[in-house]
């Protein structure tokens, strides 16, 4: 069928959780994606994902929610903080249910098939594209802009660089699991580099007595709770991709010790850089002068580098086109998984018989971020994309919760204290509602509506498994066209 039935017993209700044999009942040697991520490459994903266009674009924002530099300073650190807890207790999930596909999978085991439709179907065909295709789009402003000194990058060729981004990571990450993160520990690199110089820049600016940012700090901070939530939500958008390892939990090797691993060096360390790199912004620039900068780390690169400013313009696009690959090569693991659990045409479940890679559930995220290009900009996408991971990630973390006080006896090798998983909810809570009760938005709705829509597709293709018999052809087709297979999981 196109759309396949699951074939394995639920590891959390199964009499030997998580060491049962998945797929393997038709006797058949199937392929498996390789255990290619290893800890440098799970820092260089988290880090690598994380560290995007955010820290060069939201500083103004969140400056603008929150009113002063000090309290601006606190949100930042609050987000890391938040961040840190977030992938902490993820990494518990991750030891217990060692599947790729984050959030999907782990709403999926606990909580069943129908709400862990919603989140593939919401994530898949619009959370992920208009997520990548924004990065992309951030990418193409700052590739370009040398091209049109004095003047705005005209929209066609914006979106034309976009475009190709899109296609080359579709091309590396089709390629070859290792050349794709290999990519991720280049540009990561790149671009801690490029924070450095910022960081270092502006401690050269505080030595030589350029605090006056910092003085009466707190005065006019803002004290709502929509712009709160909103100033969290501009600053977690540059700290989105906390959660990407547990996407590619299947191609970890060790898992359950990378994954933590990874985790706790990974985020202090972007934490530390932002907090850092937001001080020296503001050591080089007064509040009013950040608030009116359209890309703050141009306005800093101006005043601080001079005729080297080009270097930040550089930094940027080496910056979102690394986060691009990151977030290409998790979105697409998101897309295959659901689609081997049932809830996606079953060609996403296959991976290429030679490269192992997941090719035809990443040409399809690749085509939904070009269609997501082609229709428009994704100015605002910040804070309803904010709005829809942090409804799902708060849904996942009451899934912990759940698993920690009621199936305590299943195989852990990492366990994190109930209380931070119990913050994590609460701030997802606050997220999801500060802003409804505080700012209401017609597009809240819109979102909410977006998301139920799913139940329309659910009951009649997996539910009751209506398949038009045509679509199996198309899949048989298609398979070899692009010379793909069935995969197992792993089942470590």
């Amino acid at each position: 069928s196109t759309m396949r039935e699951r074939k394995t017993t639920d590891p959390l209700h199964s009499t030997d959780p998580l060491h049962s044999s998945t797929d393997l009942s038709e006797g058949k040697e199937k392929l498996r994606l390789k255990q290619e991520v290893g800890l440098i490459s799970g820092v260089s994903l988290i880090a690598g994902t994380m560290i995007g266009s955010g820290i060069f674009m939201s500083p103004e924002w969140v400056l603008h929610h929150m009113g002063n530099p000090a309290s601006s300073l606190l949100i930042w650190a609050a987000c890391g903080l938040l961040a840190v807890f977030g992938a902490l207790s993820y990494a518990e999930l991750g030891t217990i249910i060692k599947e790729s596909g984050g959030e999907y999978i782990y709403i999926l085991r606990i909580f069943g098939s129908f709400p862990a439709f919603l989140f593939a179907y919401t994530s898949v065909i619009l959370v992920r594209p208009a997520g990548l295709a924004a990065v992309c789009l951030s990418f193409a402003e700052y590739a370009i802009a040398p091209f049109y000194p004095g003047c705005s990058s005209p929209q066609v060729a914006v979106k034309c660089a976009a475009a190709a981004c899109i296609l080359i990571l579709t091309i590396i990450n089709c390629l070859n699991v290792r050349l794709a993160t290999s990519v991720m520990n280049i540009f990561t690199a790149a671009k801690l580099l490029a924070l450095l110089v910022i960081v270092v820049g502006g401690l050269v600016l505080l030595a030589n007595g350029q605090t006056q940012s910092f003085q009466n700090g707190f005065q006019g901070t803002t004290a709502g709770i929509g712009a709160v939530g909103v100033a969290f939500y501009q600053g977690l958008w540059s700290y989105d991709g906390w959660n990407n390892l547990n996407y590619v939990t299947e191609e970890l090797k060790k898992p359950e010790v990378t994954l933590p691993r990874a985790v706790m060096i990974a985020i202090p360390l972007v934490t530390c850089l932002y907090l850092l790199v937001n001080v020296s912004y503001l050591a080089a620039m007064t509040p009013s002068e950040l608030l009116s900068s359209g890309a703050v780390a141009v306005t800093w690169g101006d005043k601080v580098l001079g005729s080297w400013a080009w270097l930040i313009s550089l930094s940027v696009a080496l910056s979102t086109f690394g986060s691009s690959n990151g977030t290409f090569f998790s979105g697409g693991r998101v897309c295959y998984i659901a689609a081997r659990e049932g809830h996606m045409p079953d060609i996403l479940s296959m991976a290429h018989v030679r490269c192992l890679t997941p090719s035809p559930a990443l040409l399809f995220t690749s085509a939904m971020s070009l269609i997501m290009i082609i229709s428009g900009s994704f100015t605002s996408i910040v804070n309803f994309f904010s709005f829809m991971a942090w409804l799902f990630y708060g849904m996942t973390i009451s899934g912990l919760l759940y698993l920690k006080i009621k199936k305590p006896e299943l195989p852990r090798s990492y366990k994190v204290p109930i209380v931070i998983p119990i913050i994590v909810l609460m701030a997802a809570v606050y997220l999801v509602l500060a802003p409804i009760i505080d700012q209401p938005q017609i597009e809240i709705l819109y979102i909410v509506l977006f998301i139920f829509s799913g139940i329309i597709l659910y009951f009649p293709l997996v539910h009751f498994k209506c398949h038009p018999r045509f679509l199996q052809r198309v899949t048989l087709h298609l398979q070899l066209l692009l010379e793909v297979a069935p995969t197992t999981r792993d089942a470590n």
